[in-house]
């Protein structure tokens, strides 16, 4: 790096150390170029977000699949994928203050459009072979996220494409620190860590550095909350400058700003899923450069959330990943409607909820002792130990263990966990628990017996009670996500369990609008020299790679395939 003026100059500044600046500045040190990887946590703790997640990908016809007899293709997987993002801003909409958007023709999905297809094209091809060149490795069983709206050509995922990383969020950021940290070695990676970047620095209509916030130091662990006193200023110089700072998940202010009307209101408490550092912060600093942001109202938020028992940030909260049994109550005792099942239309659901009883900021899972063991896992590198820890002994621990030792954590000290032996016992734990008769135990009963009745034969109309015996012919469901089916009553079965969940905030969909280079643009669609954004703060490509609807395993996925864009394009352009 050259120091001249008190200014630093490389070739090029990464703001946000989370997987998709990783990954860019990874490919900018294959390249041989000069970077500044700031962050305004310390650079002690690499990966962001990432780091915390279950490290689910979305792949298309991947050995893993075919070896569980999963029928996949990149047609499927583009069909799938329109169903669910539902693009239809594809023309321009002018607004009063972006007159010159009607010249440039193209809406805020034309490019998350081409994202989309690119993408999918990528997780039926190179992705997977990438990924493995540099270590990575999935667990064999696949999953089936967002199982969809009922429909063959609405929402959802068709197969399982759930691939979990071998070590899940740690597992999959570590290939890309490790390059990152093997460019500090070579001289060609500067960290700088507490550093928060206030100003995109632009010379003749060109982005040639940022200026940063020096923040005191603050050896807290990571993901807690570091402290925000300013100690000094900085201007870093480059030829370019990639922004992969995130989203806005831990902002509540700006969730509740942009929360759409089609999903309700949004509730007075939510907890939260990311840290707080995912806070938006760097939105302002773009918008001031030019950028354009769009599909602002386009977010992820889960209906499934519990407050953690032992938080690491405020209003710390993890997410049930349920198997397909459970009922689903909403916070007034009534049974949620199909295609609002667990596990099977996130923002159907949310939707429902937020609708149905707007009063109330939770629903219930009711369920079996047996389904609490055998269904229900929690999200997160740091509640799936053997997974992260790669043990394959722990994994296959889950098989003969009654509730996995992190779910077990939660029910004897979390407090939204009641278990009983009867229904009228159970309902009467959840009354008091919210402190107010909400559920009336005879209808609740009632509920729980309808159910059991449909399995005294193997039709019915129940048509939960089919689609878990549908579940039941995916081999992985059958070995680790569904059990058999069996009535809720049967006392060798309990006991009862229900569980109060929260709606957890998570990602934001829409964001800075960028080419297929990663290049952000301006409000006529035109680049902008030397600005490139990658991750959740271009909607994970695009601007809005998703639309309205996510088919899960692709956030990961998105920064992978946009910071790997960023870091090629900006290499190509400088030379």
């Amino acid at each position: 790096m050259d120091e001249q003026g008190g200014r630093t100059r490389a070739d090029v500044v990464v703001v946000g150390a989370g997987l998709a600046g990783l990954v860019a500045t990874s490919e900018l040190v294959a390249a041989g170029k000069r970077v500044l990887l700031v962050d305004q946590e310390s650079t002690e703790h690499l990966g962001g977000q990432a780091y915390w997640s279950f490290g689910g990908l979305f792949l298309v016809d991947s050995p893993e699949q075919r070896r569980m007899r999963i029928h996949d293709s990149p047609e499927l997987a583009w069909s799938d994928w329109q169903g669910s993002a539902g693009f239809d801003r594809t023309t321009a909409e002018p607004e009063p203050d972006e007159a010159a958007l009607s010249s440039a023709g193209l809406g805020e999905d034309h490019w998350g459009r081409r994202w989309a297809q690119a993408y999918v094209a990528w997780a039926a091809g190179e992705k997977r072979a990438w990924l493995h060149d540099k270590g990575v490795r999935f667990f064999p069983v696949v999953g089936w996220a967002e199982r969809g709206d009922g429909t063959a050509t609405g929402h959802g995922n068709s197969v399982p494409r759930f691939h979990i990383t071998w070590g899940t969020g740690p597992g999959l950021v570590e290939p890309f620190e490790r390059e990152v940290r093997a460019g500090v070695e070579s001289g060609l990676v500067q960290l700088r860590g507490r550093h928060r970047v206030t100003e995109l620095v632009t010379t003749d209509g060109a982005v040639t550095g940022v200026r940063c916030e020096v923040l005191a130091h603050d050896p807290v662990d990571r993901g807690m909350p570091s402290s925000r006193e300013v100690v000094g200023q900085v201007e870093l110089v480059a030829q370019a400058v990639i922004v992969t700072s995130g989203g806005i998940g831990a902002n509540e202010e700006l969730v509740r700003q942009f929360w759409p009307e089609r999903l309700g209101t949004p509730p007075r408490h939510m907890v939260t899923g990311v840290p707080a550092y995912v806070d938006g912060s760097m939105l302002e600093p773009l918008v001031g450069a030019g950028a354009r942001l769009v599909n602002r109202d386009r977010m992820w938020h889960y209906v499934e959330g519990l407050p953690n028992h032992s938080p690491v940030w405020p209003g710390h909260g993890i997410r049930i990943l349920p198997g397909p049994s459970s009922l689903w109550l909403d916070a007034t005792g009534q049974r949620l409607p199909a295609p609002y099942l667990p596990g099977f239309d996130t923002l159907g659901t949310l939707a429902h909820l937020r609708r149905s009883a707007p009063e109330h900021d939770h629903s219930w899972f009711v369920a079996s002792h047996t389904v609490l063991g055998k269904e229900y896992a929690l999200s997160g590198s740091e509640q799936n130990p053997d997974l992260t820890g790669r043990s394959v002994r722990q994994v296959l621990g889950r098989v003969t263990t009654d509730v996995p030792g992190p779910l077990q954590a939660f029910v004897e000290h979390g407090a939204d966990v009641v278990q009983a032996p009867t229904v009228e016992q159970l309902v009467a734990k959840m009354n008091a628990l919210v402190g107010e008769d909400l559920l009336d135990p005879v209808a609740v009963r009632e509920l729980v017996q309808a159910r059991d009745r449909e399995l005294d034969n193997p039709y019915g109309k129940d048509v939960q009670v089919a689609l878990v015996r549908a579940a039941r012919r995916s081999l992985g469901d059958r070995l680790i996500r569904t059990a058999a089916p069996h009535r809720f009553l049967d006392p060798g079965h309990g006991p009862l369990v229900a569980l109060r969940l929260r709606v957890l905030t998570r990602k934001t969909l829409g964001g800075v609008q960028t080419d297929l280079d990663s290049r952000a643009l301006d409000a006529a669609g035109q680049p902008i020299p030397g600005l490139y954004a990658a991750g959740e703060v271009a909607g994970f490509g695009g601007g809005g790679v998703h639309g309205y609807r996510s088919l899960e395993g692709t956030f990961l996925g998105g920064c992978l395939f946009s910071g790997r864009a960023a870091g090629r394009a900006a290499a190509r352009a400088l030379g």
